[in-house]
């Protein structure tokens, strides 16, 4: 029977592996083993009736070794402490395998936001923001969307940081509105940033594009927009899933017009779509469906020990953060499929936030092509230093991607050894 899941316990497993089989002494990465900070904190809200809900709150920094604290912010009713401390750790890795110069943070609020009207939504935003403001800033801390939070929220964070600081402050998030200080491309950076990854997985391995068939697990943001883009380059996307399920067709979907049937009308899922030729599936059926590339871009545990022996996919680029526990990644592994990580595949959105704090405090303003090249650069630089690990020392992408962010994090604690 399988053990009931932990992400961060998940996450440390993970850790640990790739600094023993690095052969890193304990005391060269304890540090990491430990977040940095964790607050959690109430958010009371004035609901529409007039009553009063308080909400959980969380903001963890698990490193600022290499820079400012950087994570998204996920409005959720499953989340908990562990899952953020999981997330926090997760883009401190994330970051240093991009080699951008940022540590890792992530923040949460227990909340079922679909239960929520827009005005308490607003009002929970600004609360949490008030809650956390301690913690963030453009030079400390800058959240970013995740979850069920987009670029509006990170608006009314900004707004409501600026609002208390007396003075606007674009640098304190990312992944606002272009109209306020958002970058170019920011919408679609992780989607692409999933594209370019498993593009260069298949020239290295050299499939073809056209005879490619994938599924996208999840048609959120990242779902949605990696599913595309792939589909531009010839790939044959086969299904696509969300919450309500998901839809099959064997010779490929119409990417472009799903997305349009879905973004025409507020509530719509994919369980609504019946245009065209295909046939309802469920998510388990998905991620055993007979393709080539597996795209999970839902929420972490999707593969787990009970689904990875039936995954028929011989390729997976993680396009979630955590779809894997560390069980299914041994059946995976024994099973000769090749995982290509969430710290390497989906690093794309925190890249081109990056991109994005930079025009802030700078106040510059980049083309889309610009920060499209620049996003290509660090990405295909990033896969080929991992694959590069992979290859000679016979680990799993994960590993060397572990390892390849390890060797950063613990030559920057060199430089910056245990203060006083």
């Amino acid at each position: 029977m399988e053990k009931k899941y932990n992400a961060y316990e998940n996450a440390l497993e993970v850790l640990r592996g790739a600094a023993e089989q690095a052969g890193y002494k304990h005391d060269e990465y304890v540090t990491l083993e430990y977040p940095e900070r964790e607050l959690k904190v109430s958010v009371p809200v004035v609901m529409d009736d007039g009553s009063v809900q308080v909400f959980e709150g969380y903001r963890v920094q698990h490193s600022s070794l290499r820079g400012p604290c950087k994570g998204g912010i996920r409005f959720h009713k499953d989340s908990d402490i562990e899952e953020v401390k999981a997330l926090a750790l997760w883009m401190t890795m994330k970051c240093a395998v991009a080699n951008i110069p940022y540590g890792g943070a992530k923040g949460a609020v227990k909340v079922d936001p679909a239960k929520l009207s827009r005005g308490e939504l607003q009002r929970l935003t600004r609360r949490y923001t008030a809650m956390v403001l301690p913690l963030i800033g453009p030079e400390k801390d800058i959240p970013a969307p995740d979850v069920n939070t987009n670029a509006e929220t990170m608006g009314l964070i900004m707004d409501t940081y600026s609002m208390l600081k007396g003075y606007t402050v674009p640098g304190v998030v990312t992944g606002k509105p272009v109209e306020i200080g958002g970058s170019l491309g920011r919408s679609e950076a992780t989607g692409r940033g999933v594209m370019i990854t498993a593009m260069q997985l298949m020239k290295k391995l050299g499939m073809q594009p056209e005879n490619t068939r994938a599924a996208v697990q999840g048609f959120g943001n990242v779902g949605s927009a990696a599913a595309d883009l792939l589909a531009k380059q010839g790939v044959k996307i086969c299904a696509l899933s969300d919450v309500s399920g998901g839809i099959y067709c064997a010779d490929g979907l119409d990417v472009s017009k799903v997305r349009a049937f879905i973004a025409a009308e507020k509530g719509r899922f994919l369980k609504d779509y019946t245009i065209d030729d295909v046939r309802h599936i469920t998510n388990e059926e998905l991620l055993e469906a007979d393709v080539d590339l597996l795209i999970p871009a839902a929420l972490e545990n999707q593969i787990t020990a009970e689904n990875a022996g039936k995954i028929r996919a011989k390729y997976i680029v993680e396009a979630a953060n955590g779809p894997t526990s560390v069980e299914a990644d041994a059946i995976l592994t024994q099973r000769g499929i090749t995982v290509v990580p969430d710290i390497l595949a989906n690093a794309g959105g925190v890249v081109v936030s990056y991109f994005e704090w930079v025009q802030n405090i700078q106040s510059l303003m980049w083309e889309e092509k610009e920060v499209n090249r620049h996003l290509k650069e660090i990405m295909v630089r990033a896969f080929e230093e991992v694959w590069t690990i992979c290859k000679e020392k016979q680990v799993t992408m994960r590993m060397a991607a572990y390892m390849s962010a390890l060797k950063r994090l613990i030559t920057a604690k060199h430089f910056r050894p245990i203060f006083p």
